[in-house]
């Protein structure tokens, strides 16, 4: 193919160098002098493990040219991967002016092709900027839409600084932000024999996961840390203690507890969490993340009373009180925290859990609901159908078979739904449907 790389940072010339090492002619563009003289050279601008190598390949073949401007041969190639900086400003935000200054360009230089390129941003972008930002600025400067005079696509790149030659050849997956199959297909056919599986999502999901990939990262360095610096305290080997949490590969390392929902909570999550804070604060350490974990957990509990109250309406039904569905304890559990933030407000509650129920007269949990939630033993109704008929809200926190039929009956009367577990994927056809994280 012909491609051509505009910005040529870390992403850009490793972008560049593989794709011609690979066969494919690649125009390389960047305001720098000094990176291109290098280039021109077949040296790379960046110090990277294999870089070198390839470079002076993609430049000796003669398949790596470089420019220092947009011109008559990037409206001949197939691909234009746009590579250029989104720094943070003062106040954290991102820097776009080189995003849309380059997508002014592309869409002028694209005014008189006919031959179907396809855009790929490859830039870190706000979610939404994609679509909202270059998109707009594209069609107006080429005079044509997407999808027909020419593509767009964003696809996040995972390339970390130091072994991104690497990376650039084993992603862990392939991602394509796109609305536009032909945009797709061209992708497709570039890096579709790469490892890993290749995913078509839309710009927005595409954006939103580099985003919370690099935070996830950043986040787990500082979990580790924090660790580390309480196992040290206590004379524990931090380095072992991770080493076996990452052996667990079933709940540990894993897409377990990875699916927005609602809280957590349990006899064990919340104790020993506590504790660890505990023993922090004994050895005068400031564990912040570990810290901000439990306020988080705080913090969801209350948007989804907030959403509750933001209804309007005082007559409400919860579905499920344990917490997680078939137990019936008790014990922290955040629907037992949401129905007593509700019933403190002055709103009539009324609650179905089957596991509950049943523990009101043999379970383990008799007393605690005896001593500890008496208030909420006589709201506890013995069938679904009260608790769904009795509502002018609805809270989902558990999933009932009949829940949905019976939804469904109450016609153009139907409560306003908060679910706090996933019902649907696509949300729920008719009614007023809020999803707590979707």
């Amino acid at each position: 193919m012909k491609v051509c790389v505009i910005g040529l940072g870390y992403v850009g010339a490793v972008t560049a160098a593989c794709l011609a090492h690979d066969g494919h002619e690649v125009l390389g563009v960047d305001l720098d002098p000094t990176k291109l003289k290098l280039l021109k050279e077949g040296k790379a601008p960046i110090i990277e493990e294999g870089i070198e190598d390839v470079t002076r390949e993609a430049a000796e073949s003669g398949r790596l040219r470089v420019a220092d401007r947009l011109d008559e041969r990037m409206a001949s190639c197939d691909l234009i991967f746009v590579c250029v900086g989104t720094p943070s400003a003062a106040n954290g935000s991102q820097d776009l002016t080189a995003v849309r200054r380059v997508a002014e360009e592309i869409g002028a230089a694209l005014k008189s092709c006919d031959s179907f390129p396809v855009v790929v941003l490859r830039s870190t972008v706000y979610p939404g900027s994609t679509e909202a930002i270059v998109k707009p600025i594209l069609e107006t400067h080429a005079h044509g839409a997407v999808g027909s005079k020419f593509g767009l696509c964003f696809q996040p790149e995972f390339l970390r600084e130091g072994t991104s030659v690497k990376d650039f050849y084993n992603p862990p997956f392939t991602v394509i932000g796109t609305e536009c199959k032909k945009s797709e297909e061209k992708l497709r056919q570039l890096f579709g024999a790469f490892p890993g599986e290749f995913v078509v999502t839309s710009y927005q999901a595409a954006e939103m996961l580099k985003l919370t990939c690099n935070v996830f990262h950043a986040l787990k360095i500082s979990f580790a840390n924090e660790v580390g610096r309480l196992s040290k305290s206590l004379g524990v080997d931090s380095r072992e203690v991770m080493d076996l949490v990452c052996k667990d590969k079933s709940l540990n390392i894993s897409s377990a507890y990875m699916r927005p929902g609602f809280a957590y909570g349990g006899s064990c999550l919340p104790k020993d969490l506590r504790a660890m804070l505990y023993l922090a604060k004994s050895n005068d350490l400031e564990l912040p993340v570990l810290q901000g974990v439990e306020d988080t957990n705080v913090l969801h509990i209350r948007h989804a009373a907030d959403m509750v109250m933001s209804s309007g309406s005082r007559e409400v039904g919860m579905v499920g009180l344990s917490f997680k569905p078939g137990t019936d304890d008790l014990r922290e559990s955040p629907l037992v925290a949401l129905a007593e933030t509700l019933l403190g407000k002055g709103y009539n509650l009324r609650i179905y859990d089957p596991a509950v129920n049943l523990a009101r007269l043999i379970g383990s949990n008799k007393r605690f609901i005896e001593e500890t939630i008496p208030h909420l033993e006589s709201l506890l109704m013995e069938n679904l159908a009260a608790v769904v008929n009795h509502a002018d809200v609805l809270i989902v926190g558990q999933k009932q078979d009949s829940l949905m039929s019976l939804y469904t009956e109450r016609g153009d009367d139907r409560p306003v739904l908060i679910d706090l577990v996933s019902l649907n994927e696509g949300g729920l056809a008719g009614g007023d449907y809020r999803g707590i994280c979707w």
